[in-house]
């Protein structure tokens, strides 16, 4: 069987180095969102993610009919 794991470092990557990390900040009321606060945020949801959703709620396969078709 299949394991879901979330791919947090395309998520870092995209957060921090795509949309840069100040362009959070500057949102109103987000000043307090500091990268490493992004990182704990989704290494949390990663965990949930993976870990405590049950069998019948798993992430995996997120899109099983595509990944059987592929893509034209």
């Amino acid at each position: 069987m299949q394991t879901y794991k979330a791919p947090l470092r395309d998520m870092r990557f995209v957060l921090h180095e795509l949309h840069g990390d100040t362009r959070i900040t500057d949102l109103p009321g987000c000043a307090d969102f500091t990268p490493e606060l992004i990182d704990s945020i989704l290494e949390e949801a990663g965990k949930v993610a993976e870990e405590v959703l049950l069998p019948e709620e798993v992430l995996l396969p997120l899109n099983a009919s595509g990944d059987e078709e592929g893509c034209h």
